[in-house]
């Protein structure tokens, strides 16, 4: 998911594709300026190693400013796991690119040139973190990345403009650790925000109204998002 934020370019999780999608928007891998990570899991991180490659190679001073990363704690060890595989084929050059851990046992704030960034921990896995972002005129997007029913949610999304929030199964088919729509609409509903957008959804999703069973408990703006799809502030 990209969102544009005092001039800045934020790509919130990086699954496969996300490159050809970025493209398609006309925006390249050279105009994000920050990459935020809500987990470790491949569906979420697939396209960090292709990102970085295409970074370097063939021409790595097409990057003029740094690429910022934003994740939680463990991140790190991660990436030098990605490292240990990949070497310095995805090593960017010095000063070219900056790693900030998060907290993922509490609230985390960093403020930024046009936006701020505040996180708190999901019901996921043990790095999962969920991402509000405010840009310098107020308006509030939130990211759940993946995440079960959790007050920090709702917390966290209380009165955004925009929550992108996950809905992996249908009401009948919830597993732990995510989200079904009607829940993704209470929590919604319960936060006050002003537009709701399901996403993740598994392929068991086709074969049910999923906004039907959102709108058992959410009556705002509803969106089921698609690639591509553009949602004003």
């Amino acid at each position: 998911m990209k969102v544009v934020a005092g001039g800045n370019v934020l790509v919130m999780d990086t699954g496969p594709g996300t490159m050809r999608r970025l493209l398609e928007t006309g925006t390249t891998i050279f105009d994000v300026s920050h990459l935020l990570y809500s987990h470790l899991h491949p569906d979420h991180t697939g396209e960090l190693v292709p990102l970085l490659f295409a970074t370097k190679y063939p021409d790595a001073g097409r990057r003029r400013d740094p690429l910022t990363i934003l994740a939680g704690t463990g991140f790190n060890n991660f990436l030098s796991g990605l490292r240990g595989v990949y070497g310095d084929w995805i090593d960017l050059p010095d000063g070219m690119v900056t790693l900030t851990e998060l907290n993922t046992t509490g609230n985390d704030r960093r403020v930024f040139e046009g936006f701020t960034v505040e996180t708190l921990p999901m019901a996921h896995r043990p790095e999962s973190i969920g991402y509000r972002i405010t840009g310098s005129d107020g308006r509030v997007v939130v990211y759940s990345g993946d995440t079960d029913v959790c007050e920090n949610l709702i917390t966290l999304a209380k009165g955004a403009d925009v929550l992108i929030c996950e809905s992996a199964l249908p009401d009948a088919l919830k597993v732990a650790g995510h989200l079904s729509p009607s829940l993704a609409g209470e929590i919604a509903a319960s936060a006050n925000v002003r537009k709701l957008v399901l996403t993740h959804f598994y392929p068991e999703c086709d074969g049910v109204d999923v906004r039907k069973e959102c709108r058992k408990t959410f009556t705002g703006e509803l969106y089921l998002a698609e690639d591509l799809m553009q949602i004003g502030l």
